[in-house]
Parts: structure tokens; sequence; C-alpha cells
């Protein structure tokens, strides 16, 4: 056995949990001002909309910092795939950034301006084109990447629109609606409180249908993810999760009947975190769906170790960032309603 073997088989798999990690973080976080973002679309009043923006302003930047690292994680630890998700990504990614800078220009142009209208529409749909280019990104992840020997894109431009994709970033968007809705609650009061327990129960069932057919249709239709789930000890896992998943949704649409305004919250995230745990099994060990693995796009060794030890250092300290802002910034924005 080669002295860097071990190394070469376990770091790929410490650095494919801490992108994880990264993505989980920033769908967490960033979907909520993303929801709030598509909200404030069909908010019935400017003070109304002042007050969704209000319950950003001190914490939707610091939320797309765990994207920004998670890019540069993958460029340095899983060179191959990064090249060539973005190469077969280009268009989603293009609408996503585009959203990106549509929701920043508009958050502090919007402060200042007389006339709020052109910057309110400019923030809400930057902020749906957001969610849409990243659910395409999503979907793409289920439809798989075509490649050639190398790992390289061997695909067309449009491979990732596909009715699936639709449905996947449809999906995306309602949840990104209901975490947005259950944020709402926790810092609203009064009769804006009210509708955002109405949205957050359509949504419910809404992200509730396309979980479903999503879950039900990725293992008839891809073989891989067939084989790999319905193998032992994953199948008992993959059972199981779908079961939690009902049981949270329960527990989330009788909290929001219950008129409760914590834990509406905790039990999306929690719904999120099976999501997301579900999409690990469907994927590991690839890192370009459904062929290379993590160990064939991995950087070299050393490389990856130079990266752990500063990524090491920076998870606590961004971590920490977050959570006092958010402890700063707690509580209800005053609606003078």
């Amino acid at each position: 056995m080669e002295p860097l073997e071990p190394l070469q088989h376990f770091l790929p798999q410490v650095w494919f949990f801490i992108l994880g990690l990264f993505l989980f973080l920033y769908i967490l976080l960033d979907g909520f001002d993303l929801g709030v973002g598509i909200l404030s679309l069909t908010a019935s009043s400017e003070e109304r909309r002042s007050i969704l923006m209000t319950s950003l302003g001190n914490v939707w930047d610091a939320n797309e910092t765990w994207l920004i690292l998670m890019g540069g994680s993958l460029f340095g630890a899983f060179p191959l795939a990064y090249a060539t998700i973005l190469n077969a990504l280009y268009l989603p990614a293009v609408v996503m950034v585009v959203g990106l800078i549509l929701r920043a220009v508009s958050f502090e142009f919007r402060e200042n301006a007389d006339n709020k209208l052109v910057w309110n529409i400019a923030f809400g749909v930057g902020s749906f084109l957001a969610a849409l280019g990243q659910g395409f990104a999503l979907g793409s992840v289920f439809e798989g990447i075509k490649v050639d020997q190398a790992g390289h894109f061997a695909g067309g431009v449009w491979d990732w629109l596909t009715w699936r994709s639709v449905v996947v970033a449809l999906t995306l968007i309602q949840g990104y609606v209901l975490i947005g809705s259950t944020y709402l609650i926790l810092k609203t009061t009064g009769d804006l409180q009210k509708t955002y327990y109405k949205t957050a129960t359509i949504a419910t069932w809404t992200t509730l249908v396309g979980a479903l057919f999503i879950t039900i249709s990725t293992p008839i239709i891809s073989g891989e993810a067939r084989t790999q789930l319905f193998a032992a000890p994953l199948i008992y896992i993959f059972g199981l999760i779908p079961v939690l998943g009902i049981l949270f949704i329960g527990l989330l649409l009788r909290s929001l009947y219950q008129r409760q305004e914590n834990t509406p919250l905790v039990y999306t995230f929690l719904v999120f975190c099976l999501s997301f745990i579900g999409l690990g099994f469907v994927i590991f060990p690839n890192i370009i769906p459904p062929s290379v693995t993590i160990y064939q796009a991995a950087a070299a060794p050393s490389s990856l170790v130079f990266m752990l030890t500063f990524i090491g250092f920076l998870i606590p300290v961004v971590l920490f960032y977050n959570v006092y802002n958010y402890v700063v910034f707690r509580g209800k924005i005053i609606n003078q309603e």
C-alpha cells in the first residue's frame, strides 16, 4: 500500500461532507431570505413590504457567505467537478448570479429612492431568478450530467432543461417560500403574521407534493439511484427518511394550525435537513452524477490537507459570526398597521 493511499480515499469523503455542510447552510439560511424576497412581490402595501425588507436588513448578506465558501472549496477540492458542473450549468448559473445582483443592487438603492416601485419589483424578481437558477441546478443532479471518459462535459447547452428539472425548480421555490413564511411568522405580528400563517400552510402542501414526486420518480427513472438506494443497508435508511418527513410535515401543519411562532421554523428546518440527507444518499460517492466519483475528481492529497487547515479555522469563525448576528438582531419587527 502506498503511503498516501488511505488519504486518497479519506480526504475526498471529508471534503464531500464539508461541501455538503456549506450547501446545506446556504440553502437553509439564504433560502429564507430568498423566500421573503419572493413573498415581497405579493405584499399588499409599501409599509408591509418595508417590514419584510427590514427583517432581512442585517442578515441577508451574511447568509450568502456560505455560497462563496462552497464555490471556492469546490474549485480547490474537486477542480474537475468545478469545471464540468459550471460548463454544464452555465445558463442556470448566469440566471442565479443575475438574480443575486438584482437583489443586492435593489436592496441598497431602494432605501434612498423616492419611487420604490422599480426597486421593489427588482428585489422580488431577483429573488425568484436566484431561486429558479438554483432549482434548475439541483434538477440536473437528478437528471445527471453527460461527460466523456476524462470527466469533461459532453452534453448540450440545454441539457439542464427537462420536465423533471422544472418540477424540482418549482419545488425548491415553494420550499423557499415555506421557510421564508415561517421566518416571517417569527418576525412579525398582527394581521401580517396571520397572512404568513396562510402562505406557510399553502407552501407546506405544495412543497410536500413536489417532494413526494421527486422521491418516488428518482429511483423509478434513474437506474443508478435505484441500484444504490435499494441495496442494504441504504434501503432501510432511505425508507426511514420519507416516514420522518411525513411526520415532520404533520407536526409543521399542526404548529401552523395552533398558531405557534417558533416551532414552524424548527420543523421546516428539520424537513430541509431530511431532504438534504436523502439527496446526499442519492449522490454519494459521485460528485458529478451519475458517473464521476469524488475519488476521480479530487485534487492531490497535499492540496486537500493544505485547504483543510484553513477551512478548519474558518468554519467556526463564520459560524460564530452568523450565530452572533442572529442573536443580536433577534426579536420582532414592529408592525404599525
